[in-house]
């Protein structure tokens, strides 16, 4: 299509930063919309935040907020794409910051979109960061019943060391399978509803105004540059953070809990595909690898990768409102965007680490996180 101007909401980000630098070196000019989030970039990110230094001087930078109708109307300016990935993130912070995630995530949505149908802009597409969150439980094989969809698994049975998930009429275990497109929607944790309802929105309301929409279901983002101070989200970040203070990791659960990590290349060339190519255009894609790795594997490997052995603890501790496994199956992707996964998790785990051993031993902010889950009632 063409497109030369693209602003970049939470550009500042782990996502946002990459696909900003990934889209200057194509030409393109670039807006970035970022707060500046103290527990994403530090107390002065000119000094602290990697991400922000990255990429300030390289694209029209504006501070402010998607909760602020000014500051949109200001970063949409004469911009033709915009790439939506500014919100609020970390599944068990959003079940006590139930506000907050609402008020960013859906409502600073629900801004853009009223600028969008109310005023003449050249926005001609609107790509929106989804997330496998909105899956729940994601996609499951019953021997007796076919494919089925877990509801939210039980205390109860947590609490009795029960953590795989079980399903009504099914006496045998359930076989976990790679999660489609149209697989059932039902998340379980606020921040999963309220990528749901962005998704919903910019998916209902684009088409509507002659724009154009995509959405990308993002599955475990990481690489080198991602936050290791937050100790909300990425795990990755969590244990490394943990491992290089030398101080012991509590596995929840058994251990075998399992996610889709996917490198922060990819991630960027899907998204780029989804900006460039019409094929893209009204479709929802997931983004992920395919493969499931589990937590202690991750955990193990990461040991391994630092030389460090510290003590790994499965303790059987688990937090409301996580899911058991998913994985995307990237079928979709491939046959309409002709997009594969190219960095394996322990390809690109290495390039991970690495890059952490360069850093700065950053200070474990994750005891105090756990306590304040513990608190509210969130940890079990």
């Amino acid at each position: 299509m063409g497109y030369k101007k693209v602003l970049i909401t939470g550009g500042a980000g782990f996502i946002g930063s990459n696909l900003g630098l990934y889209l200057v070196d194509r030409g393109y000019e670039v807006t970035v919309l970022d707060n500046l989030s103290e527990q994403i970039h530090g107390a002065d990110p000119a000094a602290t935040s990697p991400l922000y230094i990255s990429i300030k001087d390289k694209v029209n930078f504006i501070k402010g907020t998607v909760t602020a109708r000014t500051d949109w109307e200001k970063a949409i300016g004469e911009n033709e794409v915009i790439v939506h990935l500014a919100a609020e993130t970390g599944t068990g912070q959003s079940m006590y910051q139930v506000s907050k995630y609402a008020e960013v995530n859906m409502g600073g949505t629900a801004i853009m979109l009223d600028i969008l149908a109310n005023r003449k802009t050249n926005v001609r597409k609107v790509i929106i960061a989804s997330s496998r969150a909105i899956y729940g439980e994601g996609k499951y094989i019953s021997e007796e019943l076919g494919v089925v969809y877990p509801a939210h698994r039980l205390a109860s049975d947590m609490d009795a060391g029960n953590f795989e998930v079980t399903y009504p009429g099914a006496t045998k275990p359930l076989q976990l399978v790679a999660t489609d497109e149209d697989s059932k929607i039902h998340p379980s944790s606020v921040y999963g509803i309220t990528k749901q309802n962005q998704e919903q929105m910019v998916m209902t309301v684009c088409p509507t105004i002659g724009i154009a929409p995509v959405a990308f279901r993002y599955q475990n983002v990481y690489g080198p540059g991602q936050s290791l101070s937050n100790p909300y989200t990425g795990i990755l970040s969590i244990f490394s953070t943990l491992i290089r203070n030398k101080k012991a990791i509590n596995i929840f659960e058994d251990g075998k809990e399992s996610r889709d990590f996917v490198y922060i290349d990819d991630v960027v060339r899907a998204t780029f595909l989804g900006i460039e190519m019409e094929a893209a255009n009204g479709q929802v894609f997931n983004v992920g690898t395919g493969v499931a790795t589990t937590v202690l594997e991750v955990a193990t490997l990461l040991a391994d990768y630092y030389n460090e052995q510290v003590p790994i603890t499965v303790s059987g501790n688990y937090r409301l409102g996580d899911i058991r496994h998913n994985l995307a199956d990237m079928t979709k992707i491939e046959k309409l965007l002709s997009f594969r996964p190219g960095v394996t998790f322990k390809e690109g785990l290495k390039k991970f680490t690495d890059w952490v051993s360069l850093q700065e031993i950053q200070s474990s902010k994750y005891e105090e996180s756990i306590t304040e889950m513990k608190a509210k009632g969130l940890l079990k």
